[in-house]
């Protein structure tokens, strides 16, 4: 028994000075930021804006690995299963906390199987149209959509994204029938939209204003809570006819559970050394994105906090489990 608990206490000593050594030099090699979305989409964009400051801060290579499909939990499970060492992190949209109310066999658990890092960015979603769609504010739309029911057809990144649920919430309060298009992330829903396949979508705007400003795709309001700066001519649905109409989407970075708290703070502040960078922070606003960079702590509390929030809209918006 003595000799157990002295090897024990031997082999304690030596992994203490390995885990810190670990945190003092980390990183010594190249980064995996798995995103669980196709390559265009709102995700990674954000991720693309912020990866080249962190590389100069981190002296180290940042790879993005986009990995979509499934709502984005295909990625996800995967940088769940990585090694917590650093060395594969995840950038999340706000499907990472709505799939726990959508999907009812998750293969993670989207709190215990991840370290928070920080809250990237929020950013309100943007109800757009086709040009071809005759309607130029919400009132005319919905007009519309009545007098064709089960006609018009909306896109999505999966059943079960804010995007989804912000359509759904849409058509219950104004008793429209939509049909449903889901898509492997909200590039190719936005590039067959540009395409004229279907006729609306909700999307975060990142990857709508470029074909806004175009005169691609034409914006009928904004979810937000106040108007973007980036679209200050374009009404939120509260001001449009839809009271307490609030959608907006968290972009934030996970690393695989059990991460040691050194490795977070280190990517935390180079993650929000990149937001705060005049580049990156007019780059990202330029976009409807408000720029944020939290506490890992206060990032915890932030995903909680949404997923009992989207838990609720889920319900009350019809849709269930699958």
């Amino acid at each position: 028994m003595f000799k157990n608990k002295y090897l024990y206490f031997i082999t304690a000593l030596c992994i203490l000075p390995v885990c810190g050594v670990t945190a003092q030099t980390y990183p010594t090699r190249t980064i995996r930021m798995v995103v669980p979305f196709a390559p265009g989409g709102n995700t990674d964009i954000i991720a693309r804006f912020i990866v080249p400051k962190m590389i100069e801060d981190l002296g180290q290579q940042v790879i993005i690995d986009n990995r979509g499909g499934a709502s984005s939990t295909i990625g996800t499970d995967i940088a769940s299963k990585s090694p917590p060492d650093g060395y594969t992190l995840l950038m999340v949209s706000t499907a990472h906390v709505i799939n726990p109310a959508v999907i009812k066999k998750l293969p993670y658990d989207s709190v215990r199987d991840f370290t928070p890092i920080t809250l990237v960015a929020d950013v309100p979603n943007s109800l757009v149209v086709h040009p071809s769609v005759p309607a130029r504010s919400l009132k005319e739309l919905i007009t519309l959509a009545r007098s064709r029911p089960g006609e018009m057809l909306y896109a999505t990144p999966g059943r079960g994204t804010s995007t989804h649920l912000a359509i759904e919430m849409l058509a219950s309060r104004a008793k429209l029938k939509l049909i449903h298009v889901p898509y492997k992330g909200v590039g190719p829903a936005t590039v067959d939209l540009v395409a004229g396949h279907v006729h609306m979508q909700f999307a975060a705007m990142p990857s709508t204003i470029p074909f806004v400003r175009d005169g691609r795709l034409r914006m009928i309001a904004q979810s937000g809570a106040k108007r973007s700066s980036a679209v200050p001519d374009v009404p939120i649905m509260a001001e449009a006819g839809m009271p307490d109409f609030v959608v907006s989407s968290g972009f934030g970075m996970l690393a695989p559970g059990n991460t040691p708290r050194p490795i977070i703070d280190r990517v935390n502040a180079a993650t929000r050394k990149a937001l705060a960078h005049p580049d990156v922070n007019k780059g990202l606003s330029s976009q409807g994105a408000e720029p944020v960079g939290n506490s890992p702590d206060e990032y915890e509390k932030y995903n909680r906090a949404e997923i009992a929030r989207w838990s609720k809209v889920a319900r009350d918006a019809g849709v269930l489990a699958e």
